[in-house]
């Protein structure tokens, strides 16, 4: 059994969580624990519904409603240039269209076409300034192009317009985080499982800023809590490995580090952490 006492491998250790943090900082979540750049009102329709709908646009060809829910069956997917055509078509029929010219900007974002991207979440924000899922989607897009003051001003905007969108809760939550304020972020993570209590990413985030402010015990509830409704969810099990380490609870940090590497035998977190428990290739660990 490999010790992890000593201050060369604390060191290693803080080092890790702070890895994990950065690597766990997911701007999107989904209801089954999927990562995706999501609003409720956003991309609503199903990849099954496709069918379904080209007869409904068939028959009411100047429907902007259905124009855009179709659009948003082929975005989910992954024909975007498809979807497009359908949103555009939805915004030339009816030019105030807020979730149409969100929806479109998404599949801008999803092509990596980041200017037209932001151009239509500006014009959805025009069409509709109270419109809480457009601030949430340029926020994402000014957070991951390092646009941060920009980013918090949105997610800000997007609680006070609607305070009941999760999303805009965790966002700010992960940029209070990125900022080592980690009792701003647990109210955030906190008020974001309070409204999407099947996401796995807000207990996630949370169990990330109890690591940091060394409540090991939080952390496992809300790691546990994450595994349960995302059992893939690769951030969980190295979250839990790093706070069951600290705890020096060694035995139950292989097992967690151990179902990370099933996850992703690659992931430099769960390499270096299952090592730095002692952990050994091809042998079983169970918890205790």
């Amino acid at each position: 059994m490999t010790s992890v006492t000593g201050i060369g491998t604390a060191w290693r250790a803080a080092a890790l969580i702070g890895a994990a943090l950065a690597l766990a900082g997911c701007d999107t979540m989904g209801a089954g624990g999927s990562a995706r750049d999501i609003d409720p009102d956003v991309y609503a329709a199903r990849s099954s519904d496709l069918g379904s709908l080209s007869q409904v646009v068939a028959n009411n060809p100047n429907d902007p409603e259905a124009l855009n829910m179709r659009g948003s069956a082929y975005a989910r997917l992954g024909q975007y240039d498809k979807a497009i055509a359908d949103f555009s078509q939805a915004i030339r029929i009816n030019g105030s269209m807020s979730k149409a010219y969100a929806n479109r900007a998404l599949a801008y974002r999803s092509m990596n076409r980041t200017s037209e991207a932001l151009a239509d979440y500006n014009r959805a924000i025009d069409a509709d300034p109270n419109y809480g899922a457009a601030y949430v989607g340029r926020g994402n897009l000014y957070r991951t192009t390092g646009r941060t003051d920009a980013a918090l001003a949105d997610f800000e905007k997007a609680v006070q317009v609607d305070p009941n969108n999760a999303q805009a809760w965790h966002n700010r939550g992960l940029i209070h985080q990125a900022q080592g304020r980690h009792d701003d972020a647990i109210d955030d993570f906190t008020k974001s499982t309070a409204i999407a209590v099947t996401a796995a990413e807000p207990y996630i985030g949370r169990g990330y800023s109890y690591l940091a402010t060394n409540d090991y015990a939080a952390a496992i509830d809300d790691f546990n809590t994450a595994r349960t409704l995302a059992p893939k969810n690769i951030d969980a099990w190295i979250g839990r490995g790093i706070a069951f380490e600290k705890r020096n609870e060694l035995g139950n940090a292989r097992a967690s580090f151990a179902q990370a590497l099933n996850i992703n035998e690659r992931d430099p977190r769960a390499v270096e952490g299952f090592r730095r428990v002692g952990g050994e290739r091809g042998e079983t660990y169970t918890e205790r």
